[in-house]
């Protein structure tokens, strides 16, 4: 067996570790960084401006869609016709996942033609995933307001990670070498 051979059988797990070091590696340098980072006026900026995107969005389907009652307060708060709340701040924003996208698919592999409409994809996927978890916390606060805590922390919010882990399955099996994946004659996929 030749050290290409090797090599190509080990891709797929230097692969897996290259993504979950660049996004673990994110991860860590964001949250140490964040203080920082958050406060650059463009940074400010964007949270405010997805932070309203969010609110208002979820507000109305909420209201228009799932035909919820819910009274508003300044600084983007909804309030249920059982008491619960919701506020959405700049760590409702989604900007620090969009940066994470940004990130990952800058620094690993692939094409840049690709990168340059995957990238601003992956920007709407999150933003629509951030929707989904608004409005399903929307639904959780009034019906079942003591799993919040718990689907907020640990069942919505890994749900981004699927998403990006998702968007990077693909990335690897149909853009990474530069051209999109074809079938064979035989019904395998190449790449």
């Amino acid at each position: 067996m030749s050290i290409f051979q090797i090599n190509k059988k080990l891709q797929p797990f230097t692969d897996v570790l290259l993504a979950a070091v660049i996004t673990y590696g994110f991860h860590l340098l964001y949250r140490y960084f964040a203080g920082d980072i958050n406060s650059w006026a463009w940074v400010h900026w964007l949270n405010n401006r997805l932070s309203e995107h969010v609110y208002y969005q979820s507000l109305w389907i909420n209201r228009h869609l799932l035909g919820l009652k819910i009274q508003t307060e300044e600084i983007r708060t909804m309030i249920f016709s059982n008491g619960g709340k919701i506020w959405i701040n700049f760590g409702c924003s989604g900007l620090k996942l969009m940066f994470q996208v940004t990130v990952l698919f800058l620094l690993f592999p692939g094409p840049w033609k690709h990168k340059l409409w995957y990238i601003p994809l992956g920007w709407l996927l999150m933003h629509l995933a951030n929707l989904f978890r608004i409005v399903s916390l929307s639904v959780i606060v009034l019906w079942k307001p003591e799993y919040w805590d718990f689907s907020h922390d640990w069942i919505l919010r890994p749900f981004f990670y699927l998403i990006i882990f998702g968007m990077w399955v693909i990335w690897v099996e149909k853009f990474r070498n530069g051209k999109l994946t074809k079938s064979n004659e035989d019904g395998k996929l190449s790449g």
